[in-house]
């Protein structure tokens, strides 16, 4: 396919950079029932020999995307969760201290969402706390009304609030899926990038791939929900469906 081009050049250089949620796992009501597709696992393998570097980058603990993604068996794969702040390699993982800012956030948010509408739940990610409204009667109301509380509470707390799909999510400032990017390119010495993500916070990532001054190439994983990175993307596929699809080309092409 013409679009991978930049990345058969030199496939011994190319680093493929994944979210997780929403591009290699579908969105469902209950984070914690999220699984990428049975086909992921499978491709990543015959992928990871033969480029420079495969990272997944997700707002997940780095743990549960392993988990989640049934990957511990996959080698020359990195996973940065929290947007960068852990990091899972066959190595192990590493992760940092937890910031006062959310611990005090764990405390506080319950009893501000005392009141939310039916449905609303959190998930408590460890380095980050999540205000979901998918489950709501209207999902897209609740989350209008939980904005701005979120967002005081942020402020209060030293907290920044990533939007997301029908989600809200507390975490530490300083990282975002482009900073991580832009660290493991230059880290692993990357020639040209592949990244493929479904969410606003994906667009990070995409103004990284676009300044690393090598060739990139841009997937969205299209949704209804989210049209901001169908507007960047060199190619838009059909959710993770598609996304693995692609992914199956290239190592197609590569092996």
């Amino acid at each position: 396919m013409t679009v991978l081009a930049p990345l058969l050049k030199d496939p011994g250089k190319a680093l493929v950079a994944l979210d997780f949620d929403g591009t290699l796992a579908p969105i469902v009501p209950d984070p914690a029932q999220a699984r990428a597709l049975p086909e992921v696992a499978p491709v990543l393998a015959r992928l990871a020999p033969v480029l420079r570097s495969i990272v997944i980058i997700t707002g997940r603990p780095a743990a549960l995307a392993v988990e989640y993604g049934g990957l511990a068996g996959v080698r020359n794969l990195t996973v940065l969760g929290q947007y960068g702040l852990e990091r899972w390699s066959e190595g192990g993982l590493v992760s940092p201290p937890e910031h006062p800012g959310v611990t005090e956030a764990r405390r506080k948010l319950p009893l501000l969402l005392e009141r939310a509408p039916e449905g609303v739940h959190l998930e408590d990610k460890g380095h980050a706390l999540a205000v979901h409204t998918r489950r709501a009667a209207e999902p897209e109301v609740a989350l209008e009304r939980l904005r701005s509380i979120v967002a005081a509470l942020a402020e209060r707390t030293g907290l920044v609030v990533e939007p997301g799909r029908l989600v809200l999510e507390l975490r530490p400032p300083g990282m975002d899926k482009g900073r991580a990017l832009t660290a493991f390119a230059a880290e692993v010495g990357a020639g040209s990038v592949l990244v493929a993500g479904d969410d606003l916070g994906d667009l990070a990532a995409f103004d990284a791939a676009d300044a690393l001054g090598v060739p990139a190439v841009k997937v969205c994983s299209g949704s209804d929900e989210v049209t901001a990175l169908a507007e960047r993307a060199d190619i838009v596929v059909d959710g993770p469906r598609g996304v693995v699809a692609l992914l199956g080309e290239l190592a197609d092409a590569v092996t």
